[in-house]
This record gives C-alpha cells, sequence and structure tokens, in this order.
C-alpha cells in the first residue's frame, strides 16, 4: 500500500508488483511510462484495488494553448502539425475528461449547468475527431509512433461510442445534433468499438465496457430487448480468466445469466460480486437492484423485497422509484407476511411524491410514472393499485427476459388472470376499474405472445386499443400497447403491418407516461425492420 507525504507518494510496501511514482520525478516521465502506469493502475482497478488506482494515477501533461493560438483555432484549426506525439496522448485524455465532466455537469439542476454540460459534450466530440485525423496521419507515416495501438484504440472508445449511443436517439433529434456536428451512425459505432476491444491495449477494457452495456443495458431498457448476449459472452470471456474475482467483471457476468434467463446463477453471481470488495459501495447498489428483479421475475416477491429494501436504504440515485418499488412488491405479497415486516404500504405510495428530484425543473420520467400511480392512495378512501410489481416489469421490459423461461411466464400469467378475474367480479368498481383492466389485458397479451398464443395476444392488444376513449388516467396503454401489437405482426412475418401499426403509435398520440421510453423502443424495432418512419398524418392528441 502506499500514502502521500509532503506532497510525495510514498512506497509502503516493497513487494508490491505496482510501484508508484514519486511527485518530485514528474520530470522524469515520458510517454510510455505513463501508458505502463496506467496500465497498472487499471489492472488495480480491476481487482477491486480502487484507492491503490486512483493513488497511482496523477496528470501529466496537455498542450497548453496560447490566447492567440485559441482564437486562431476558432477559425483555423492544424490538428496534427504542432503536438508532439505527448500532446497527443494528452488531446485524447483531455476528452474524455470532458465528456466525464460534463456526465458530473449535468448532476446540477440548473439550466446553465445544462449548456455547459452540452458544450464539453461537443468539444469532447471535437477532439475525438481531431484525434482521429490525427491517427489516420501517423497510420499513413513511414515512421509510425510507438504507442499508436494505445493512441488509435483511445479515438475507437470516443468516436464508437458517440455513434453508438447518438444512434439511438429518434431520427429527429439525431438529424438535428448531425446539423451541429456530432454524428450517430449504429454501424459505425459498433464497428470502432469492435476495433478498439480486439486491439489488446490500454483502453480495450472500456471499448469492451461500452458495448456490454450497450448490449446488456441500453438495448433491452431502451430498445427491443433483443440482446446481443454471444457477442457479450465473447467479449468477457478473456476478462474471466484475467480477473476471476474482480467485481465488475462478476457484475457482467451476473447480468449476462439474468437476460439468458438463468436467474439463479446469476443470483450466485451477484452476491459473489457484492462480496468481492466493500470499498465501492455502488455497485453494491446495482447488485441490490439487478437481485430485486431476478426475485420478482420469479414472483419470490420476500426475497424482492428484502432488496428493494436495501435500496430503500442505502442508495440515493432515485429514492422515488425504490420506495414506490418496494410498495409495489409488497402488494403482491400475502398480507400475513407484509405484516411481518412492519411496513405500511400505503404509507410508503404516500411518500413517493415527496420523494421526486427534478433536474433543471423536469420531472424524472419514471418517478413521475411512479408518483402519478401512487397518488391514488393520496385520496380520502385509497384505491389499491392492481399488480402494480408486474406492472413495473413491463416499464423495464422484464418481459422480454421472463419470456426466456416458459415455466415463469406461466406462473406470470396465472398471476395477472387472477387479477383480471378480481376485476371482473368487483361489486365497486372505482373511476380506475377500466384502466385496470385496460393495463390487466396489455400484460396478458405480452405473456400470451411470448408464449406463441399470438391470436389470443391479439385480441388482449386489440382490446385496450378499441377501449381508448374509456381510459381516464393510464393513457400510456393505448400507444404501448398499439407497439406491442406492432411486435406481435412482426413475429407472425407480417413486416408491412408492423411497420404501420408501429408508426401509429408514435405519430398519433401524445403527453402520455413514459413516451420518450416508447421513442426509443419505436427508433429502435423500426431499425430491426429496415424501415424508417413514413410521413403520416399530423398526431392527435390522445384522450
Amino acid at each position: 500500500m502506499a500514502h502521500v507525504k509532503n506532497g510525495n507518494i510514498q512506497k509502503m510496501d516493497p513487494e508490491d508488483p505496482f510501484l508508484l511514482v514519486p511527485d518530485k520525478m514528474k520530470s522524469q516521465m515520458d510517454l510510455e511510462t505513463a501508458l505502463q502506469d496506467s496500465a497498472k493502475a487499471l489492472d488495480l482497478f480491476l481487482n477491486n484495488r480502487f484507492s491503490d488506482a486512483l493513488v497511482l494515477l496523477r496528470p501529466w501533461f496537455r498542450k497548453k494553448t496560447t490566447m492567440v493560438e485559441a482564437i486562431t483555432e476558432m477559425f483555423y484549426k492544424q490538428p496534427a502539425d504542432d503536438l508532439t506525439e505527448e500532446e497527443m496522448h494528452a488531446e485524447l485524455c483531455y476528452a474524455e475528461a470532458l465528456l466525464q465532466k460534463a456526465a458530473l455537469t449535468f448532476l446540477d439542476e440548473s439550466m446553465i449547468s445544462f449548456i455547459k454540460g452540452g458544450m464539453k459534450i461537443r468539444n469532447s466530440f471535437l477532439i475525438y475527431k481531431e484525434c482521429d485525423v490525427m491517427s489516420t496521419m501517423a497510420k499513413n507515416q513511414s515512421d509510425q509512433m510507438s504507442t499508436q495501438t494505445h493512441f488509435r484504440s483511445g479515438v475507437n472508445m470516443g468516436i464508437g461510442s458517440f455513434n453508438l449511443y447518438l444512434s439511438l436517439l429518434p431520427s429527429k433529434v439525431l438529424r438535428l445534433l448531425e446539423w451541429m456536428g456530432f454524428s450517430g451512425d449504429r454501424e459505425v459505432g459498433l464497428s470502432q468499438l469492435r476495433e478498439g476491444a480486439a486491439s489488446n491495449s490500454l483502453r480495450s477494457i472500456l471499448s469492451t465496457l461500452c458495448l456490454l452495456m450497450y448490449h446488456l443495458y441500453i438495448s433491452v431498457i431502451l430498445g427491443t430487448g433483443e440482446a446481443n448476449l454471444e457477442e457479450s459472452d465473447v467479449l468477457l470471456e478473456p476478462y474471466i480468466e484475467k480477473f476471476p474475482n474482480g467485481a465488475l467483471i462478476l457484475f457482467y457476468q451476473a447480468r449476462i445469466a439474468v437476460l439468458k434467463g438463468n436467474f439463479e446463477f446469476a443470483q450466485k453471481k451477484f452476491l459473489e460480486c457484492i462480496a468481492a470488495q466493500q470499498e465501492w459501495r455502488q455497485i453494491h447498489h446495482l447488485c441490490y437492484w439487478e437481485l430485486m428483479w431476478s426475485y420478482s421475475f420469479q414472483q419470490d416477491w420476500l426475497e424482492a423485497y428484502q432488496y428493494a429494501d436495501l435500496l430503500c436504504k442505502e442508495s440515493k440515485w432515485s429514492q422515488a422509484v425504490y420506495v414506490f418499488q418496494k410498495a409495489s412488491i409488497l402488494s403482491m405479497m400475502p398480507e400475513e407476511e407484509v405484516k411481518k415486516t412492519g411496513e405500511n404500504v400505503e404509507q410508503l405510495f404516500r411518500q413517493v411524491e415527496s420523494l421526486r428530484l427534478r433536474i433543471a425543473g423536469k420531472s424524472i420520467p419514471t418517478e413521475k410514472f411512479a408518483a402519478k400511480k401512487a397518488q391514488r392512495y393520496s385520496a380520502a378512501t385509497p384505491v389499491t393499485l392492481v399488480i402494480p410489481a408486474v406492472e413495473m416489469i413491463y416499464v423495464w421490459n422484464g418481459f422480454t427476459i421472463i419470456g426466456k423461461r416458459p415455466e415463469l411466464t406461466e406462473s406470470i400469467l396465472v398471476t395477472i388472470e387472477k387479477a383480471e378475474e378480481q376485476l371482473k367480479n368487483d361489486p365497486n368498481p372505482s373511476e380506475y376499474h377500466v384502466d385496470n383492466q385496460c393495463m390487466v389485458q396489455m400484460l396478458k397479451g405480452l405473456c400470451l405472445r411470448h408464449l406463441g398464443h399470438l391470436d389470443q395476444a391479439q385480441l388482449c392488444f386489440t382490446h385496450v386499443i378499441s377501449s381508448e376513449n374509456r381510459i381516464k388516467h393510464d393513457c400510456y396503454l393505448v400507444p404501448y400497447s398499439m407497439y406491442e401489437l406492432g411486435l406481435l405482426y412482426k413475429q407472425q412475418g407480417d413486416l408491412g403491418k408492423a411497420t404501420t401499426t408501429i408508426e401509429n403509435a408514435k405519430l398519433n398520440y401524445k403527453g402520455y407516461s413514459m413516451e420518450s421510453r416508447l421513442h426509443f423502443r419505436i427508433h429502435a424495432a423500426l431499425n430491426t425492420m429496415g424501415t424508417s418512419v413514413a410521413k403520416l398524418p399530423p398526431h392527435r392528441t390522445s384522450a
């Protein structure tokens, strides 16, 4: 271990292979040594030695620009002509730092901070583009840089991640960003990141993590749920061998298992991930979140409650969502089990509104959805939510995961049909009665579709769509059901009908809960079918 004394990094353990460089030796640092030390820090990080990695990483260099040069660069740039090899790498590091700083800036709630964050992202992207030119020039020179592989992999990661993640945006937004100088080509992004991941360089792991995040989270939550698990396995395999106890590696192993429907193995790996280190508590919270869902998929509500409760107590990411989720899970449990927990479900639901966060005055969509649902418990006579935990599984696209396990899908269907029967026989229907019935029908249709009962599933979705004028509160049900109906037509092989139905869901409805999330899913679905949004009549506001 090491510690800082009088501004110098002191060596504590002479047997430690990761030798640290004192501050007074900064002047002796060169690019090769800096890259080697960075590789050591990365190994420390992946071996759960987070503090040691932080101590080792020190800022070394970036080209200092005079005011005259800065003004000149606004009008004319020669990116590689007057940069040394060290300065080229420093530009790359600066682009990465800008991107990270922008992410932190967005945590502030002021509009000025959002503008500053946007400018940092744009500057980061422009520097990456310059670095791309530098890399191409270096590749074409006879005396290539000895560190070219490391530099190129950084460019791959930056250009690749920008292209990939921007490509997720709906076409109208993407066209605006492209006009501003950004680019968002999915295939370019995947190609660049794959090249970076395969480069055996300092930043290979960063490209790998970007790809894993895309395959295992983004494409599931904001896409159709069709994750590329085969590539994810291949990407992660060498790191499993090198860092078998690394927390990040264990976490992604578990996430892959979740998406394969192997919840039992996933739960084991998440627990190993939690036990692997105690320093980075945020990783524990991610594991709690995943464990909560994996037990929910199995309808093991008591276990799911334990992890929802831990999130409420330890994580500050979104207390509104955590409390709503905990209350929803408790709602699925028998009354005698709820009493044993000592929780008051109605009180939990009533807390949700006060826990909401606002960024730049805007609500987080999932929190807004949860608060709107929880309002039913604030009335003088509370109205009970119907299978809310199952509804939240759908919000996070969990039915695409449960669908990998037919026996669990059947079990969820039984729960849904019980709720359907209770609503049918309700002697005192509330003002939410039609909304509840339609929500149950949509969830039933999802189960039936995943079980291959397409005709029955179609009846469920069309029932919701035909009930549009009678739905009073949960207006999201109609466009979402229309989207799911479109996916059903795709499953039947009728791409024309699928495209028209999904486009109608996008263009004909506005102002409902989680509208942006559905637009992301629609964008992904149309891309998988090789289509673009046709010019249909202007949208109309849903009831």
